[in-house]
């Protein structure tokens, strides 16, 4: 059997992380099968369902690198269709037109609630004769449910699943004015594009056993379902914003990479031993539905960092430098120019342990790139006396002609400190202030190789003459 699998997002909103993973279940389910995996957008629901959130949802899978197989599918513009399945339903006997008004159903709900019973439709108008429908009131279509015995699924992650047929009541599967339901939608969309497994959140469970029942009134085959539990905070409670509840755009702002949040999403419920980093590759195969927990996974930011570090220290440097170089030209509100990158490309290898997001990176990185005379900040300003000023300016005559390597770069160093009686230390330190703007850096010697003699030279020169910036 060839798997075709589809992600149904309603645009609603941002493509929030537990979404993101659904997605990406599918997308490596089919990867790993050889199969088609969809796309779909579940906007029926008119008034909430944006272009905006659309976008959003597309740009997320694009930035996490699911791409899709084929077009995007529109539920709202299949529902000629969906309503043509309706109508075959009611021509088949397997449902029938309801004719209570919105005032009848609200009495028969309160009457449930009053009685103390579950609230659901009793069926009034089930075995009714339509001929007896009051004037002017047009009909919902409702499924004809079987009412005694129960549904059962055989779910991929949940095992047997049963309800009895009694808890589910006629839904309502074309409402009065011509528009189809979502059970309705999601059943006829799913067999006419072919869908063979349906991988989605637990809380679509429910949903499942209407479906089910669309299903065998139709005739047609039900897909394999595999619900999935949902991700909960740290403390176990419901995900929430707290938590990390976040659209993904907002973890692309935050500095993750793609590939990091994918292998962290992957690791949220499905395991393969106890492997924590897994390429992409190996995902696609490895994965599979007997490996997904039944329990909820838990978010942690802290193990998200962490992996996301692994992925930084991973990354080509040039790699690196095209996606930090963007930030840094926003921050600075000036673009790179090619010796700033060229610069930027040199630091990598010496940045990349010191981060463990963009957002670091490209934090630790800005010094490198700010333009002279750079700002030294309040700690660093405290170093700058009169006397460092002094060293500053007489060691940077000795490096005129020195190769510029870190290693000759030291020896220089340590031999100007001897001369002056001074420990390596107390001139290291205003020369790190000098070059980096700060008490904390990477090692001196190569921050100075970084920067290239002439930028060296001249920072050192601003800062032996007062050119800085505070």
């Amino acid at each position: 059997m060839s798997v075709v699998v589809r992600f149904a997002p309603s645009p609603t909103g941002f493509l929030h992380i537990g979404g993101a993973r659904t997605a990406l279940f599918n997308w490596l389910f089919a990867r790993h099968h050889g199969g088609v995996f969809r796309l779909r957008i579940e906007d029926t629901d008119r008034q909430r369902s944006t272009p905006e959130a659309i976008a959003a949802i597309i740009d997320g899978l694009s930035w996490l690198e699911l791409a899709w197989d084929g077009e995007i599918v529109m539920q709202f513009a299949r529902a000629k269709r969906h309503a043509e399945i309706a109508n075959q339903l009611l021509a088949s006997g397997n449902a029938y037109p309801c004719y209570c008004t919105a005032e009848e159903l609200a009495a028969m709900r309160e009457k449930a609630r009053a009685e103390g019973r579950s609230v659901r439709y009793d069926g009034t108008w089930r075995d009714r004769d339509p001929a007896e429908a009051p004037a002017g009131v047009g009909p919902a279509i409702r499924l004809k449910a079987p009412q005694q015995g129960e549904t059962l699924i055989h779910d991929r992650v949940q095992g047997a699943v049963t309800v009895a047929n009694e808890q589910l009541d006629d839904l309502i599967i074309l409402r009065s004015d011509g528009t189809p339901t979502y059970n309705l939608s999601v059943v006829v969309d799913d067999h006419d594009m072919g869908i063979t497994h349906v991988i989605r959140g637990d809380d679509h469970l429910n949903n499942a056993f209407r479906q089910t029942q669309i299903y065998r009134a139709l005739g047609w085959d039900a897909p394999e379902f595999a619900h999935v539990p949902l991700i909960h905070g740290p403390d176990g409670a419901k995900l929430s914003k707290r938590h990390g509840a976040l659209g993904v755009d907002a973890y692309r702002d935050m500095g993750y990479l793609p590939a990091a949040l994918r292998n962290y999403l992957l690791r949220l419920g499905w395991a393969h031993g106890d492997d924590e980093i897994i390429s992409t590759a190996q995902a696609i195969q490895w994965f599979d539905l007997d490996h997904i927990g039944r329990a909820p996974a838990r978010f942690d930011f802290v193990k998200l960092a962490s992996l996301n570090a692994h992925y930084l220290r991973e990354m080509p440097d040039d790699q690196l430098t095209a996606m930090v170089a963007p930030r840094l030209e926003a921050a600075l509100g000036h673009g790179l120019g090619d010796e700033e990158r060229a610069r930027l490309h040199r630091a990598m290898p010496g940045l990349k342990p010191r981060a463990k997001t963009l957002v670091d990176l490209a934090d630790v990185a800005r010094f490198y790139v700010v333009r002279r005379p750079i700002g030294i900040d309040d700690k660093a300003t405290a170093l700058l006396t009169d006397e460092a000023r002094g060293w500053i300016a007489g060691f940077a005559e000795t490096l005129t002609s020195v190769e510029w390597i870190p290693s000759k770069l030291e020896a220089s160093a340590r031999h100007f400190a001897e001369t002056h009686g001074l420990k390596l230390g107390a001139l290291a330190q205003p020369v790190r202030a000098a070059l980096s703007g700060a008490t904390a850096s990477p090692p001196i010697f190569e921050i100075m190789a970084v920067l290239g003699r002439d930028e060296t030279l001249g920072r050192l020169a601003d800062v032996a003459k007062g050119r800085t910036v505070v």
